[in-house]
């Protein structure tokens, strides 16, 4: 994968004339994975949308290497290198498993690197074998768990350089979310930068490099992952523990 570093510079977003996110400068090397922490409202999602542009007014600087992305419009950052994983899955629910993967692919088959479809098809199913065995399997019927594997292995389809998940343990066993972490660290060996928006404190950051913790639409806290996981005051403070 390429390496390029995803970079934001005092960004800020709105919803209207409702400004949510302010002043956030921070960066990520490629090949590492960040843990976005906060209470719900703090502006994680919001954050993961400054950054593709989906639903919201931007301001700042987001860049992925050279590209220029809050020049982008939300549609054509997949084709940048970026993939968006939505809490609640979005999954195309009358169609199969297979064909939901291949809506994934489009951005491949438009640029002209069709020929990277099957191996991003053959790495989803490597990292989620149910899929491979459901493949036929409309995907409105799946459980909770293999939607949120699909939604996931849909977004990678894209080839991207950079996965943005939002809240992807929300209304799933612990098991299930064990198997989706597990996943996501083989991603993070190959290469792949990662940004997790979680609630899951352990679990985000066991997968995680460094952290951050968000407080009223504002970075309140950056360190390494292992130290906001240890940190009980910050638990405390920001996070609800």
């Amino acid at each position: 994968m390429a390496v390029e570093t995803l970079a934001l510079t005092r960004v800020g977003a709105s919803y209207g004339q409702v400004q949510v996110l302010r002043d956030i400068t921070l960066s990520l090397p490629p090949g590492k994975t960040l843990a976005v922490l906060g209470a719900n409202g703090s502006g994680k999602t919001t954050l993961l949308r400054a950054i593709t542009g989906i639903m919201v007014r931007r301001e700042g600087e987001a860049k992925l290497g050279a590209i220029e992305l809050h020049k982008l419009e939300a549609h054509e950052s997949v084709h940048a290198g970026i993939s968006h994983v939505p809490e609640g899955k979005h999954l195309f629910k009358p169609l199969t498993v297979a064909e939901n993967l291949d809506i994934g692919a489009i951005s491949l088959n438009r640029s002209g690197r069709s020929a990277e479809a099957d191996e991003a098809r053959a790495l989803v199913y490597e990292l989620f074998p149910v899929l491979k065995a459901r493949e036929k399997q409309v995907s409105g019927t799946l459980s909770g768990g293999e939607q949120q594997m699909l939604a996931i292995g849909r977004a990678l389809m894209a080839r991207p350089r950079v996965l943005l998940l939002d809240e992807p343990s929300v209304g799933l066993a612990p098991r299930v979310n064990e198997q989706l972490f597990a996943a996501l660290g083989k991603l993070k060996l190959l290469g792949m930068s990662i940004v997790v928006a979680e609630q899951l404190i352990k679990l985000a950051c066991d997968l995680a490099d460094e952290a951050i913790v968000m407080h009223l639409g504002r970075i309140a806290m950056q360190a390494s992952a292992a130290q906001v996981r240890d940190d009980p005051e910050l638990k405390r403070l920001y996070l609800g523990g």
